[in-house]
Formats: C-alpha cells, structure tokens, sequence
C-alpha cells in the first residue's frame, strides 16, 4: 500500500487537494473515481517530498520524534503511530513526508532506514538505528528529539549572542567602505594638491582601499566559489569529512567543542546499545555513526577487527581520536567495575557539562573581541585621515 498525493476536480468542479492510498497509480484513480473525484494530477508522496520539502526543519522532526516516542510508550505500534499522525490536521503540513516513512515501513524497512531514505541527517538516523538494535526505539526517538532541540538551542544562543556584533560589524563596513571609497580618496587628492606629505598609515590604508576597488568583487567572488566546491567535496567525499575533522579538532576552542560534541553521543549510543544486548563488535560501529564523525568511524572498522582478534576495548579506544582524552578513564573504569554502560552514562554527563561551559565562555568571549577587532580598525581608519589634517595645520600655522 502507498500513498499519493492529488489534485482533482469534485462533481461541482471545484478544485481539491488530499492524499490517497493505493496499491498502485491505477488503484489511486479508481479509489478516486468511486469519490466521484476526477484526479488532475497524481504522484507518490516519495517523488512529492524530493521535490518540495523532503528536507525539514530540525523543529518539526524534534516534534515528531517526541509524538512517536510517546505514541510508542502508550503501546501503539510504529505503523499505527505513523498513521494517527498523517491523519491528523495538526500535522498536514508534515503529511507527505510521514506518509513517505510510513510507506517504506510497510515495504519492509526500518525505521532508520525509512528516515534516512526521508532525508534526515545521518546522526539521527544512527541514533535510531541504534534504538531499534537495542529494543529501545521509543527511547532512541526521544534521544534524537533531544539532541536536534540541543542543537537548536546553540544556534539560537549563537543568533542571540551574534545578533548586537553583527549589526556591529554591518555599519562599520557601511561606514568603513564611505571612508575607503570617498571620504580618504577626497582627502588625499586635497592633500596632493596641497602638496602635503601623506604618514605612512595613510599611504597603507589608501593603498588597501586601492587594491579592494580593483580586485574586491573578484576575490569576494572566488571566495564564494571555493566555500561551496568545498562544501560540496565534503558533503560527496568521506575522506574530505576526515581532513575537515582532523583539521577542525586541532582548533583551540572549536576543537575542543567538537571533541566533546562527538564524545557525549558516542558514550550514550554505546551505553544504550550494551544495555539492550549488543555485543562490542555490533555496537562500536553504530556509536561511530551516531556521533557524526567520519573520523571517528573510519577508525572504528579497524579497532573492531583489533578487538575481534582478542584486543581489549581500553586499549582501542585509547587509539580512538575525538573520545579517547575525554573518555578513556570512564572506559577503563566500566571495565574494572562490571558497569561499562553506567559508567559511559557518567562520562556523557560529565562530556555534556565541559561542551556547554565551553559554549557559554566561547560565547561571553565572543562579542568583547569582535568590539576590539572593530574598534582598532576604526582608530586606524580615524589615524589615516586626522594625521594629514593635523600635518596641514602645521604647515599652514
């Protein structure tokens, strides 16, 4: 059974829109026809969401993660979950993209599998996948909820502490191109005529105004072009990802962020994959993929093949990059004590708390130098222009 989605005209002529089950696109037509609908256009909810909303905000598939965990606690099977929230008129906006996963799910697949074929992030959908392995997937649907609001609250925090700077940095460039672009060109041609010599600061800053005049738009342009080709090798290639981690990770600030971002998931999905059952060699792959690093699961395949031959799991995370500093005591902890995943819980916590005390003084640090930055570049720009006035003075005194 799948689903379409059509516009048809009633018995009135009135143009109306809706979804429809069928087996096939014939059966979508005739269902429609018994309606007494006569369908203009008809198209499987898979090819609706590719072309109009296939990518949805983090906000809406918190949401929905949160009704189906829910749904799923209650006793509701994920089929009829599924169906209770394409039927409902609080969810319409969402319609085509539930029903595409329920689809797929009645074909036979995951439920991760499903969401990541719907265009979920690959996280997500490794942290689920790791809620259906370990018979926890009411608890996994409401980790990924959590963790997709987290990251929301990040960025909000970020709007907020950049929004001041930023209107900031918007008029000192407004004000900064005026001076460059007319305001010191004027004056220089006034000083020249008045055969007054220009400081050395002067001399610089009309000579980097000069430079942006000629080539400005050209580099702002190749910088445009090479962020996205970037973008694009990253997105296409695991072994770009890699490079742009490895390069990230070694960042003062941002590295240890990252660092601490990839542990906290890592340590959680493990902790629930032992907890339902999985064996090291089953759960250390899908924790790689849940923490969002391709760094991180490229050496997990040659760690598992160690621990596979007899290794132990301190000594392969020991050469695990992004966990082994912030998790490599918790792990051999676990270990000793019998409770690996009780202690990997401890060592998420104590990874959460470090990520968001790191946040928060990245954060208060961030507008005071953005403030300095800017305000050195104003006093170079008010030196260019008051110390030939100043040397004019004296000439003419």
């Amino acid at each position: 059974m799948r689903t379409f989605e059509y516009r048809a005209y009633d018995s009135k002529g009135r143009r109306v829109h809706g979804w429809v089950e069928a087996d096939s696109l014939k059966g979508a037509r005739e269902r429609l026809a018994a309606q007494g609908l006569l369908a203009e256009s008809l198209v499987t909810v898979e090819a609706r969401a590719g072309r109009r909303d296939r990518w949805q905000r983090a906000a809406d598939r918190s949401a929905v993660y949160h009704e189906l965990s829910a749904l799923h606690r209650a006793g509701f099977p994920l089929l009829q979950a599924l169906d209770l929230l394409v039927a409902s008129p609080e969810w319409s906006a969402l319609r085509s993209w539930l029903a595409q996963i329920r689809d797929r799910i009645r074909e036979g697949a995951s439920m991760a599998d499903s969401l990541r074929a719907a265009g979920v992030s690959e996280l997500e959908a490794a942290v689920i996948h790791a809620g259906e392995r370990s018979g926890e997937l009411g608890e996994a649907l409401r980790r990924a909820a959590a963790m997709l609001e987290d990251q929301d609250r990040l960025v909000d925090r970020i709007r907020s502490a950049l929004m001041y700077p930023t209107i900031v940095v918007v008029l000192a460039i407004m004000l900064g191109a005026g001076v460059l672009g007319f305001l010191l060109p004027a004056f220089a041609k006034m000083f020249e005529e008045s055969r007054v010599p220009l400081p050395w600061i002067t001399r610089a800053v009309l000579g980097v105004a000069g430079f942006f005049r000629s080539f400005g738009l050209l580099l702002g342009a190749a910088g445009i072009g090479a962020g996205l080709a970037v973008r694009a090798k990253v997105r296409q290639s695991r072994s770009w990802r890699v490079r742009v981690e490895r390069w990230v990770s070694r960042g003062p600030l941002v590295g240890d962020l990252f660092s601490a971002m990839v542990a906290l998931r890592w340590a959680r999905t493990l902790a629930q994959l032992l907890r339902g059952g999985a064996t090291l060699i089953e759960a250390l792959p899908m924790a790689a993929a849940a923490s969002g690093s391709a760094w991180l699961s490229s050496v997990t395949v040659e760690e598992v093949e160690a621990i596979r031959h007899g290794g132990s799991l301190r000594d392969s995370v020991r050469r695990l990059p992004l966990v082994r500093e912030l998790l490599g005591v918790w792990i051999e902890a676990g270990e000793h004590s019998g409770d690996l995943p009780g202690m990997l819980d401890l060592g998420a916590a104590r990874c959460e708390e470090l990520w968001e005390r790191r946040t928060t003084r990245a954060l208060a640090w961030l507008e005071p130098t953005l403030i300095i930055i800017l305000g050195v570049l104003v006093f170079i720009l008010a030196l260019a222009i008051v110390l030939p006035i100043l040397h004019l003075n004296r000439q003419l005194s």
